[in-house]
């Protein structure tokens, strides 16, 4: 899997660009979030999702974790496909998705191309929960602190071969035992304990 890609911008529109790395070409899909803070960049560093499908893969790439985060959220949901979400994460900001969805807010995630009722109903219900308790209206970066060690925490136990509806549980079983105290290591021990 590729983690991250640092290197030269060699074409750059508001949808992909091109990355030369070590010699190598990468097309990378992108967000107008994305696009506007490295409109002015020749060279810059991008957090990759690297998405497999039966006819292909395709490179997502993010200026910032928590925009990465939430657009890992976003795919988690059933109707929600990669697209959506980078429509979604070209409309709204990661922290005023997760204001919406914390307020139950329909109509703002309605006015995405593409997110009728029905759909923003379901990522409201979904995310609620991943997304935590908290004062979003400031900042989102402790509650996506946790989502990151949450979201690493699940993907460690997926990777062991536990099915993910699972390990979901017990990640959030783990997790609720002591927030404020938690690490990755231990996240993934207490979660194993209790599959």
């Amino acid at each position: 899997m590729i983690a991250y890609l640092n290197g030269h911008i060699t074409f750059k529109s508001p949808s992909l660009l091109h990355m030369e790395v070590g010699g190598v070409g990468y097309e990378v899909q992108i967000s107008l979030n994305t696009f506007g803070q490295i409109q002015q960049m020749e060279k810059c560093k991008l957090f990759i999702y690297q998405h497999f499908r039966e006819d292909g893969q395709t490179l997502y790439g993010f200026h910032d974790l928590e925009e990465k985060n939430m657009f890992v959220h976003l795919i988690g949901i059933n109707g929600v496909g990669a697209a959506t979400a980078r429509m979604m994460l070209s409309s709204l900001r990661p922290g005023e998705i997760a204001q919406a969805v914390l307020k139950g807010d329909n109509r703002t995630l309605e006015n995405v191309k593409g997110i009728g009722r029905k759909s923003a109903e379901r990522i409201i219900l979904e995310l609620r929960d991943k997304l935590g308790k908290g004062d979003h209206a400031t900042s989102n970066s402790s509650s996506f602190k946790y989502n990151t060690l949450e979201q690493d925490a699940l993907n460690a136990l997926i990777a062991l071969g536990i099915a993910r509806p699972a390990a979901e549980q017990a990640v959030r079983k783990a997790f609720q035992s002591d927030p404020e105290q938690m690490n990755l290591e231990t996240i993934i021990k207490k979660a194993l304990q209790s599959i």
